[in-house]
């Protein structure tokens, strides 16, 4: 009888150690792949940077997360993030209306595949932040939680004659 407790144990935590390591994903369904979700603050750190949960869409999961990253930094320039928790900024870095259209030239660089952009924003862990993913046939929409590096985004807009100090 010992044996057979201790055998079933055993199996349940073999079973629990090898379903915790693989990545697993919250499906959504696939008719949201084409919505909008806003980007939400998940908490703050002492160097200015705030992690964020943020959206992405693309043909495949790499162009959904790239997105999602551009897009974090666009809502912090931007937008301000009031969503989730209330330790992120509310404020957009620029409060200029319109400054986007403004500073095209600037910002349409700033933002191409490659970009600036990508200095100011990590994925804390692909592989476990990536988790809530929409796919359809033609398109994915993934949550990624990133880290936007404010402050220093901000000296950089700075810098660059586009923010004033």
């Amino acid at each position: 009888m010992k044996v057979k407790n201790i055998a079933f144990i055993a199996l349940a935590l073999g079973a629990m150690v090898a379903t915790s390591c693989k990545t697993t994903y919250t499906e959504i369904p696939s008719e949201y792949a084409f919505a909008t979700f806003e980007t939400e603050c998940l908490g703050t750190e002492l160097d200015g940077s705030q992690t964020l949960r943020s959206w992405g869409k693309g043909k495949d999961k790499a162009d959904a997360i790239e997105q999602a990253k551009k897009n974090a930094v666009r809502d912090v320039i931007f937008k301000g993030i009031n969503a989730g928790s209330g330790e992120c900024s509310k404020k957009p870095l620029i409060l200029e209306v319109n400054a986007q259209e403004k500073y095209e030239y600037y910002f349409n660089a700033f933002f191409k595949d490659g970009g600036a952009y990508k200095k100011y924003v990590t994925a804390e862990d692909e592989n476990k932040t990536s988790r809530m993913r929409a796919e359809h046939s033609t398109q994915d929409n993934y949550g990624v939680v990133v880290r936007v590096k404010r402050a220093e985004l901000r000296q950089r807009l700075i810098d660059d004659n586009i923010l004033k100090p």
